[in-house]
């Protein structure tokens, strides 16, 4: 699986920064899935192999501007790249009346179907191409939204060994096994395919937040998650300073809650611009060695157009950034 961050800052974009977008995938796979789309998310897509054809749903987190402003231009170059697939987006109720509004007032035409779904009302599982999609309630000023995604779509693997010992010789009939079929052999003997297929591994799944200034609002998901990424707009002090109005988390909260929910692998995004990627004053170094301080685990801190890779085993691991070469990737 790989995540794609297109925007790691929060309110407003920097020089380095956009705001919120983030994209979902599997590798080599081709659909991909957008999660939140901040002004100028269509252009961050740009630097990446990801095309708007492929685009399966857009799951937007909640209404503020820094996370939803990006959809009507995003919608608009999908229809200019000629995709004609329909497209589910997921998020508050309101959107489908400002996207129905958007176009009325522009005069926009979209040669696809927009399916939308209420994430507020939303209470099972959205299954899209590779994917099984939940919401989960957070805190913050409006509604807001996380969204947990649970792989689909895994491989069974034969028992070549029992196959073996069965006196069962490779062959065609191997493949029906293998697809769980029930085979009748010439003598008369059946076979069920399910008796010689291996256990699947346990699915991956993958916890994106949107604003959220509650992460114990995720503790009853968060536990069989192989990754969460959520929210650090602030450090504690900075937070102290601004006051609860916000409703945003420190860095501090987050990795506190990641550390007593044994989060394995945990990362940053969506930060302030007053924290600067170098030279004088409060950085983003700032707050990673905040969380640092109370998280043992794995922790990245996000930067726009960095690229991570969670393998077969659950592992997470930083890939490349910053760069259209990314599009040659051959992890697993």
């Amino acid at each position: 699986m790989e995540l794609i961050f297109l925007g790691t800052s929060s309110g407003s974009p920097t020089k380095s920064r956009n705001v919120s977008g983030l994209a979902l995938k599997k590798v080599g796979a081709r659909p991909w899935i957008l999660i939140d789309c901040g002004e100028a998310t269509q252009h961050r897509l740009l630097h990446t192999p990801l095309s708007l054809n492929n685009l399966h749903a857009i799951c937007i987190t909640h209404v503020h501007g820094d996370h939803c402003y990006g959809l009507p231009g995003l919608l608009a170059s999908a229809a200019m790249a000629g995709r004609t697939a329909p497209l589910t987006i997921i998020g508050p109720a309101g959107l489908q009346g400002w996207i129905a509004a958007t176009q009325q007032a522009t005069h926009l035409t979209l040669p696809y179907s927009l399916h939308f779904i209420d994430v507020a009302a939303l209470t099972g599982v959205v299954a899209m191409e590779g994917f099984n999609i939940s919401a989960l309630p957070l805190s913050h000023r409006v509604p807001s939204f996380g969204y947990e995604f649970v792989e689909t779509g895994l491989p069974r693997k034969l028992d070549v060994a029992k196959l073996k010992a069965d006196g069962i010789e490779p062959g065609p009939l191997w493949g029906r096994l293998q697809r769980g079929e029930v085979v009748t052999l010439a003598n008369g003997r059946v076979l069920d395919g399910h008796d010689y297929q291996l256990a699947m591994r346990v699915p991956r799944k993958v916890i994106i937040g949107g604003d959220n200034d509650n992460p114990a609002l995720l503790a009853e998901c968060v536990h069989s998650a192989n990754v969460l990424v959520h929210e650090a707009t602030f450090t504690l002090a900075i937070a102290n300073k601004v006051g609860p109005g916000p409703q945003h988390s420190s860095a501090m909260a987050i990795a506190q809650f990641a550390a007593e929910a044994s989060v394995p692998n945990l990362i940053l995004t969506h930060f302030s611009p007053r924290y600067k990627d170098g030279g004088p004053g409060i950085s983003i170094r700032d707050i990673e060695q905040e969380a640092r301080a109370h998280y043992g685990g794995k922790l990245f801190l996000a930067r726009d157009l960095e690229v991570f890779h969670l393998n077969r085993e659950g592992e997470l691991s930083r890939m490349q950034d910053g760069s259209p070469a990314f599009a040659g990737m051959t992890a697993r």
